[in-house]
């Protein structure tokens, strides 16, 4: 490889070519003189440029393309050529690779350090450079770097630990493979948290065990060949959960605490006993993020103040409905974010407890010592509360205690499994609670899901194919007015096309005529009212907004309409 160098120093040429004043870098160096580090970082953190101004003047100087990796291919193959540890300590990756020649990217072209080290790592094939921003290098490394690798490696490892006694697992298999274990487990969760994973399944079959992981809603798949791993793998979890290692007949629920990458994780943990097995599926709880307020759930600003206004009544119930993973914790704890000051008293009853909050009471239920749902909520309403919540209303009992705990003057909060916004009435009058009782306290109902987010980095014009447009314009009137795009797939977004996952609402207030006719039980006339509210808009209706506004896809518009239809 020919070394790249600048022919001056870069304030130099910054300055000859005129990008900054020599009162700029008269700053810029006294800063570099009291901090040290290099000029450009300074430069960057000053606002005198930005990283891509800068990047593109140095690429420049040194006849360097610059490239937007979010709009390259690359080859997963060469990537592995420069292990992760000297790709994130030289701001470098490999993108491209034969026999006799790679493609390099790097953040930082003018340091001569950097090439001199790349080029021993990918010796004897010579390298041709690039330039890209160092935040995309940052983006890409978690997605690039799995841990699939290292985790087939231990697997493999693992199985040959314990293959004299298959056939017999207990806690004994723990003293020689132990540290082998931890290992295979700790690579498991580092690669779920790297790629954002809520949750990991490990599912045993007759020759192999299947890793399936969930991001963004849907899951990815890793196959392990030997499935003889499968209960050392458990046992371990099963010790880490507190749970029996010799119960493999029934299912088992627990949870632990560990820190990972500087994060403390929460996992919650339920077997299932199988034909081959036992199947795990762990959740994963950040607690280390911050807890996401009502202002960044993606909820419509209108239906926030509108919310907001029902939050604020000093009694009643509030549910928010949806299946599970649709975000209806999330929304809930966001509301106790904000109900949450030193005037108030609020009590939670949950199963489990998902976030620990300050200032709150939450009690986590335990059906196996009797600390139910409705004996909880019945103690705590003799504890003073002035908001209630409650993780889920699953049966008439828990329904009724909730409502006349909002009846006597308590503010309640709590999810239901519903389709939409107006079947929750029904569905409460159908777990046998009186009609005038969900007239009397019922004063809203939010309904919601989560749809993917197109990756915005190849995001692209999308037109509609006839049988779409015609579900569209069924929806709204207004959707061929529309700019639609759909995911090309690139590295950023692992080749789905999609990045991340925001929250679509149904908000349905109870107003008086909807009241009298739940008191009456008549559905029909409440149905009829809910049609005619101009401003009510339907899960399905709120997708094809982010989709005419290029959020999401129409496809996630027809996913979501046939969940519900």
């Amino acid at each position: 490889m020919v070394q790249r160098k600048l022919t001056k120093r870069l304030g130099e040429l910054l300055l000859e070519h005129e990008v900054i004043t020599s009162a700029q870098l008269k700053t810029v160096l006294e800063q570099q003189r009291r901090e040290g580090g290099r000029m450009g970082s300074h430069l960057i953190h000053m606002g005198i440029m930005t990283e891509l101004e800068l990047l593109g003047f140095v690429a420049e100087q040194l006849d360097l393309p610059l490239l937007d990796l979010n709009k390259v291919d690359i080859d997963k193959n060469a990537v592995k050529l420069l292990s992760e540890v000297y790709a994130r300590r030289y701001r470098a990756l490999v993108i491209a690779a034969d026999d006799t020649q790679t493609r390099v990217v790097l953040s930082d072209p003018a340091d001569l350090d950097t090439q001199d080290a790349i080029s021993r790592q990918l010796a004897p094939r010579d390298i041709q450079l690039a330039v890209a921003p160092h935040s995309q290098l940052l983006a890409l490394y978690d997605q690039l770097y799995r841990r699939t690798e290292d985790i087939a490696s231990l697997a493999v490892q693992l199985g040959e630990e314990n293959a004299p006694s298959r056939s017999l697992i207990s806690s004994d298999i723990l003293d020689d493979s132990e540290a082998t274990v931890a290992k295979l487990l700790h690579s498991l969760l580092e690669d779920a948290l790297q790629i954002g994973a809520s949750d990991i399944h490990i599912e045993p079959e007759k020759n192999l065990l299947r890793l399936r992981m969930r991001v963004d809603g849907t899951l990815q798949e890793t196959e392990l060949k030997d499935i003889g791993i499968g209960p050392a793998l458990l046992s371990r979890l099963k010790l880490m959960a507190g749970l029996d290692i010799s119960e493999r007949r029934l299912p088992q629920d627990g949870r632990f605490e560990l820190n990972i990458k500087q994060k403390r994780i929460d996992v919650r943990m339920a077997t299932m006993p199988v034909q081959a097995g036992e199947a795990v599926v762990l959740r994963l709880l950040d607690q280390s993020r911050s807890l996401q307020g009502l202002s960044g759930s993606g909820m419509p600003s209108a239906l926030q103040q509108a919310f907001r206004r029902k939050l604020a009544s000093p009694h009643g119930i509030i549910l928010v409905t949806g299946p599970t993973g649709s975000g209806k914790t999330t929304t809930l704890y966001g509301a106790l974010d904000e109900l949450n000051i030193p005037e108030r008293k609020i009590i939670t009853v949950e199963d489990p407890v998902e976030y620990r909050l300050p200032r709150i009471n939450q009690v986590q239920v335990n059906s196996k010592i009797g600390l139910t749902f409705a004996r909880v909520l019945r103690t705590s309403l003799r504890q003073d509360p002035d908001v209630l919540l409650i993780g889920e209303i699953r049966d008439q009992e828990t329904a009724e205690i909730a409502m006349r705990g909002a009846l006597t003057g308590h503010l309640v909060l709590s999810t239901l499994h519903t389709n939409d916004a107006p079947g929750t009435a029904v569905r409460l009058m159908d777990m046998g609670v009186p009609g005038y009782l969900v007239a009397s306290t019922l004063k809203g109902v939010l309904a919601q899901r989560l749809v993917r987010c197109l990756c915005l980095h190849c995001r692209e014009p999308y037109q509609p194919e006839l049988g779409e447009q015609q579900f569209l314009l069924h929806l709204n009137p207004a959707a061929e007015q529309g700019g639609y795009y759909q995911g090309r797939g690139c590295a950023g977004c692992n080749h789905t096309g999609y990045k991340g996952r925001v929250g679509v609402f149904e908000w349905l207030e109870i107003n008086r005529d909807m009241a009298d006719a739940l008191r009456e039980r008549d559905i029909e006339a409440f149905n009829q009212l809910v049609d005619r509210q101009d401003d009510f808009k339907t899960l399905a209706q709120s997708a094809l907004d982010l989709a005419m506004s290029g959020q999401t896809s129409v496809q996630e518009v027809l996913r979501l309409a046939e969940w519900l239809d």
